[in-house]
């Protein structure tokens, strides 16, 4: 039988080379896209997979969203989440409002809340499956002028952490991968010298594509990984160690 699983933010950049990677790996894959109905269209005639349009942060939608997904792909319960949809804001940590601060923490961690809560119950009902939360090299890190993003990131590995030691009697791993500089349009508010200087920081000399990070995903979904649990993986290139 072949496992299931569903990915938030499917319809672009890592989000939509994950849904490429499991297709292609046989997996029965399901995506959330909040928006871009011609993006995500593309995406699931290209792999077969289906699309759900969900707006992650609406804690009601993503409760009825997760269950047409799994009736949909005709799961009792899903085999992996991978938990990806994000939203990025940058700018001055002074200039940020209250409603910036909410619109990036209600889909960056309140979405991974959401999504898991909705889903969890099933699969710890099964006791087995795995969660993989995307955080960002800026999680670990922190980055200048991205304040915000970075501390919704940074709550997404702690998230992982205290879930992966709650879910581990049942049967669940939980880990995040940490791609650092990907090149995918959320780093279109970089001008190409900016991004040509990020590459000369990187050991390895370049930007990272959204299939590496992709690959690294489905690792820590695979059974490859089957005693991997509470980890970060960094996909950065050796940005940061």
């Amino acid at each position: 039988m072949k496992k299931t699983v569903l990915i938030t933010g499917g319809s672009r950049g890592i989000g939509a080379a994950s849904v490429r990677e499991f297709t292609a790996r046989g997996w029965e894959t399901a995506f959330f896209y909040r928006q871009d109905e011609k993006a995500a269209a593309e995406i699931a005639a290209e792999t077969g997979a289906i699309a759900v349009r969900c707006d992650v942060s609406d804690r009601e939608a993503v409760d009825r969203a997760v269950k047409d997904a799994r009736i949909c792909l005709g799961a009792p319960a899903f085999d992996c989440l991978v938990l990806n949809a994000g939203v990025s804001r940058s700018g001055l940590f002074l200039d940020g409002d209250e409603d910036q601060w909410k619109d990036v923490f209600d889909v960056n961690l309140g979405g991974m809340i959401h999504v898991a809560k909705a889903a969890l119950p099933q699969m710890i009902s099964r006791r087995s499956g795995s969660i993989v939360m995307v955080s960002s090299v800026w999680g670990q890190t922190g980055a200048s002028c991205e304040s915000i993003y970075s501390a919704s990131k940074a709550a997404v590995i702690g998230l992982a952490k205290s879930l992966a030691k709650e879910l581990a009697p049942s049967g669940i791993r939980v880990n995040a991968a940490a791609p650092g500089v990907i090149d995918t349009d959320m780093n279109a508010c970089y001008s190409e010298e900016e991004l040509k200087a990020l590459a000369e920081e990187i050991p390895m000399g370049r930007l990272g594509t959204a299939g590496e990070a992709a690959k690294a995903i489905c690792f820590l979904a695979s059974e490859d990984a089957s005693y991997i649990t509470g980890q970060v993986l960094a996909v950065n290139g050796g940005f940061y160690i």
